[in-house]
């Protein structure tokens, strides 16, 4: 499974912008000779046999977009006024590489300087419309050569192991994880049939999967994701989330879906008697594909499995690779009951 993650966050795929993941997904998909689809907004559709036909039909997703940002105007001087594609915070952005275009031109986003800034600027948070993207053209004519308004801007980061080996750090783990996760299913025998949907456009409203669940129209669905974890010590108690090394977070309730309680209980279960780590969410934050799923058609008995990641939605974001592989332990045993679920 790790053998797919760390080519998959080296893309970039900005929500709208997939294609480099999608075309990475189905030369995958293809050498293992897998029918699919691609719907008209860009969602991955993947069919897998398994051993037998589950008498639910059951779908298994994750999303391919990640974080980034647009060109919204030129500047006379050859920078660039940005926006950002997805939730990202303005702070962590600042001074960092970028790759601009479809050309991954570098670039660099930029601030007034902090001894420009007046003492009440100072003690407000940065926002977008303060920064600027740098890519070193002279003026706004060189730039127009380069680039124009609505070219992406993805962060540029290298896929780094710490603490031994124990730990990733990259851009894009979110979703770039549930991608792995799902195409190393994908190359495996299971024990039911399900379909696979990687999604389009996740970042910026869940938009991919309302589609994908509307033309599967599954019984059960299984989301598998990332998810925020405030494990600092300037965190206290509840304040924290979830926890690296703690295991896959399966939570009851999150900004979006009120999850299937006999699919939360089940997973539960299924990780005591298996000895795998298992948490939930200590605080009801955040959402993810399952939002739109759930209430697709009739409505689908929704559950997400998601890696708790430090530093979401940043160039550096760190996630355990022991949580990945109890995520992937424990979608397969979910799989394994989908036989016995009606």
């Amino acid at each position: 499974m790790l053998k797919h993650l760390e080519p998959l966050c080296r893309l970039c795929g900005a929500s709208g912008q997939e294609t480099p993941v999608r075309n990475y997904l189905i030369a995958q998909i293809e050498a293992l000779g897998l029918p699919y689809q691609v719907d008209p907004l860009g969602n991955l559709l993947v069919e897998k046999k398994g051993t037998q036909t589950p008498p639910k039909k059951w779908m298994i997703g994750a999303h391919m977009d990640e974080v980034g940002c647009i060109v919204t105007y030129l500047n006379s001087n050859g920078t660039m006024q940005i926006a950002p594609v997805g939730g990202i915070d303005p702070s962590v952005v600042i001074g960092r590489s970028v790759q601009v275009g479809e050309n991954l031109l570098p670039g660099v986003i930029g601030a007034k300087p902090i001894h420009l800034l007046s003492s009440e600027e100072r003690k407000k948070a940065p926002s977008f419309s303060q920064l600027y993207l740098d890519i070193g053209a002279k003026d706004k004519a060189e730039a127009e050569t380069l680039v124009q308004p609505g070219t992406y801007v993805h962060f540029c980061s290298d896929y780094t192991l710490l603490g031994g080996g124990k730990l990733i750090r990259s851009k894009a783990l979110d979703d770039r994880i549930g991608c792995a996760i799902l195409l190393h299913l994908l190359e495996q025998d299971v024990p039911y049939d399900f379909t696979a949907a990687f999604h389009v456009q996740e970042e910026i409203g869940l938009r991919g999967a309302k589609a994908a669940a509307y033309t599967i129209a599954p019984d059960f669905a299984l989301i598998l994701e990332t998810t925020t974890a405030a494990d600092f010590p300037s965190a206290h108690a509840d304040e924290k989330v979830c926890q690296l090394g703690n295991g896959p977070v399966v939570s009851f309730m999150d900004r979006s879906t009120l999850y299937d309680r006999e699919l939360y209980q089940l997973a539960n279960t299924l990780c005591q008697e298996n000895g795998i780590p298992v948490q939930t969410k200590t605080r009801i934050a955040g959402g993810n594909d399952s939002g739109a799923v759930h209430v697709s058609r009739g409505g689908v008995r929704t559950l997400a499995i998601s890696a708790p990641c430090r530093n979401l939605h940043s160039p550096s974001c760190v996630a355990n690779l022991a949580d990945i592989q109890h995520c992937l332990t424990l979608t397969l045993l979910l799989l394994k009951q989908a036989g016995t679920l009606l």
